[in-house]
This record gives C-alpha cells, structure tokens and sequence, in this order.
C-alpha cells in the first residue's frame, strides 16, 4: 500500500502557494516541496497538490498497489469521494485527478485533520516560503 500525504500553503487568497507531499511505500519514503508561481485560492492549492502527487506516483511507476491518500481539506476529500464540485473552477483539477487515479487499481482519500498533517503542512510553507522570498 502506498500511503500519500498532501497540503498546500497559500500567502493572501488568492496568492503564491506551495504545496507539501509525504509518500510512503514499502521501502520508500519521498518528500516533495513544491512551489506554485501562479496566483491561487488555497483551494485550487491543495487539488494542485493532490494533482502533483498523482504525477509524481505515475512518473515513477508507483502506481500498481492500492493508494491511500490522505489531506486536511474538506473540500478535496469530498470532490473525489462525491467526483463533484459545485464551483467551475474546481471542475477542472477534478476532471484531471479523475484520470490520474485511472492508472490506480484501488484508491481512497481521506479527511484527517492538520494535526495529523504536519509532514505535508512543514513541506508546502517550505516551497511558499521558496516564493515568497524571491520576491
């Protein structure tokens, strides 16, 4: 089983946004930070963190064991349990994600709160503060 942590961390909403992956497999422990250099909602923040922890996994053929995802936005846990979104402008990254979890054989997501979420949280104000610095 691959275990799969994600956050975003977002300065102003919308603004520049870093996200935070923790994958952990048999044998394999990764830890991404990355930085949005596009202005974002946090929102839109944490499904491009989800988005690039899917790439990262197919990328590096990660993708034959059941995948267990785990993130502290509401919001994302439910457009994937739900695959609906009310807003346009999540419909999009939900179309995405949808094709990214077609290469999984198995696959769940679930809510866990920030507490439960620090690895991902440390790794996302990490690549914000990659930005936000630069400027």
């Amino acid at each position: 089983m691959i275990k799969m942590y994600t956050d975003a961390s977002t300065k102003n909403d919308p603004g520049p946004s870093g996200v935070g992956i923790v994958i952990s497999a048999d044998h394999r422990y990764n830890q991404l930070s990355i930085p949005l250099e596009n202005k974002i909602s946090n929102h839109e923040a944490e499904f491009e963190a989800l988005l690039k922890g899917l790439t990262y996994l197919i990328e590096y053929k990660l993708n034959d064991e059941t995948l267990m995802m785990y993130t502290d936005s509401k919001l994302l846990a439910s457009a994937i349990n739900k695959s609906y979104v009310k807003k346009d402008v999540f419909k999009g990254y939900l179309t995405l994600i949808q094709e990214k979890l077609n290469y999984f054989p198995l696959f769940f997501i679930q809510w866990i709160p920030e507490s439960h979420n620090k690895g991902a949280d440390h790794l996302a104000k990490q690549a914000l503060q990659k930005i936000v610095s630069k400027k």
